[in-house]
């Protein structure tokens, strides 16, 4: 009893020592448990892939081959270890033959894409940025039809995975997200998403899966990093320095659209059965032998194009893959014109809204579905693109929806939200 006594005297003596000791006691327990939750999350991962792995596959069946094209720079360059820690050894309990393409420099993924071979499964691990080079590079190749039904796997290891909103349930947790993104590779759900296809005058297209923004909110959000001293305050401090440029900022371009497009029913997965020979032979026989029809000539429909003047703080033009909907019978993309009568408070508190949601279209703007437009800038428009989080000069371009072009790996429960709606 007397010790115990003693040493409540000496922590009364001592109390900031006390103080400071119990803070480092606490977080550094907190931070163990922390690691013990992510070891579990780790295992039970690499269990429900060893059932996968386990599975027979005929004799006559080899091995898929999965091709990684991993951005280490990604993260901070963190991209590597959290893929070596949390994905790698998922896939490789997962039977699947695979192969580690590392990037060492930006843009370089898109050259690899032009000399991969035939490969199961593509896997992108990395942010943003990768996604974008991958896309790019695969739907430039001259046989892009046949490697555009390859289907693509995403594990989110960058500073922004816009598209993992998408394809996965939302976790804080980053191994938790890492691990759903590689289990729901392995089970082979997938959605067709929809693509842009953005090119210059003179530039070969760039393909994107999130879209186009050009505005004051995007080169304001890109300084962000730039003021990384002022701490929780850096997002606002770079949107109020920016104000203090020439005000109001408006940006003036012509737009030239062209309005949705009918969704085509979709095609049957299974082939219709071959007719036998005799059946075969009576149809030829019977087109042989049949008088031809006349031709009815058809008129051709003209486009109708509409064209508008806009003056505007922010343009952005965005796919529809961020709320998919499954069901819907219009294939468009989004187009959001905000308006250029903004005050620098409501700039300012706006900026900070869009470095979470850069696809948020605010009360006031204007917004224009279409499938295909037109983007022409006045001569020296300086100033840069965002194209899926990554710069491009300004310039005038013509934007194109190429609808649910690329087949990608979703978890099932996402799945069963987009088809929702149709049940109910």
């Amino acid at each position: 009893m007397a010790r115990v006594v003693r040493m409540f005297k000496t922590f009364k003596t001592h109390w900031k020592k006390t103080t400071v000791g119990v803070c480092l006691l606490t977080w550094g327990g907190n931070w163990l448990y922390g690691k013990h939750c992510d070891n579990l999350l780790r295992r039970a991962a690499c269990q429900e892939a060893q059932v996968f792995g386990n599975q027979l596959i005929p004799s006559n069946m080899q091995v898929k081959k999965a091709t990684v094209f991993l951005n280490p720079a990604a993260c901070k360059g963190k991209a590597r270890n959290l893929f070596e820690k949390n994905a790698a050894p998922i896939l490789h309990l997962s039977g699947l033959d695979i192969t580690i393409v590392k990037t060492d420099y930006e843009g370089q993924a898109k050259k690899l894409l032009e000399l991969m071979e035939n490969t199961d499964l593509i896997i992108i691990a990395g942010g943003d940025g990768t996604v974008q080079e991958v896309i790019t590079g695969l739907l430039r190749r001259a046989d892009e039809a046949t490697f555009s039904k390859i289907p693509i796997g995403f594990v989110p290891l960058g500073k922004t995975s816009t598209l993992s909103q998408t394809l996965y349930p939302g976790s804080l947790n980053q191994v938790q997200r890492i691990a759903d993104a590689t289990l729901a590779i392995l089970k082979g759900e997938t959605i067709p998403l929809d693509v842009l296809q953005i090119k210059g005058e003179k530039e070969q297209p760039v393909f994107a899966v999130t879209g186009l923004r050009w505005g004051s909110y995007r080169d304001a959000g890109v300084k962000v990093s730039k003021y990384w001293y002022l701490g929780p305050l850096k997002t606002k401090a770079a949107h109020f320095f920016n104000t203090l440029k020439e005000w109001p900022q408006k940006h003036q371009a012509s737009l030239t659209y062209l309005g949705p497009t009918k969704r085509p029913p979709e095609e049957p997965e299974e082939k219709p059965s071959r007719p036998s020979l005799y059946v075969r032979i009576y149809r030829r026989l019977s087109l042989y032998w049949a008088s031809p029809q006349k031709e009815i000539p058809h008129e051709a429909t003209l486009e109708a194009w509409e064209e508008m003047q806009l003056s505007t703080i922010e343009l952005s033009i965005t796919t529809q893959n961020r709320q998919l909907d499954l069901t819907r019978t219009e294939d468009s993309m989004n187009i959001c014109i905000e308006s250029d009568t903004v005050s620098k408070g409501d700039f300012i508190n706006r900026g900070s809204q869009k470095m979470c949601d850069p696809q948020l279209c605010p009360e006031g703007s204007q917004c224009v579905q279409a499938s295909r437009c037109i983007l022409q800038l006045p001569e020296g428009t300086e100033g840069s693109f965002g194209i899926d989080s990554e710069e491009y000069e300004a310039m005038p371009v013509e934007v194109k929806l190429l609808p649910r072009k690329l087949e990608f790996f979703c978890d099932p429960r996402r799945r069963e939200q987009m088809l929702q709606p149709a049940v109910q």
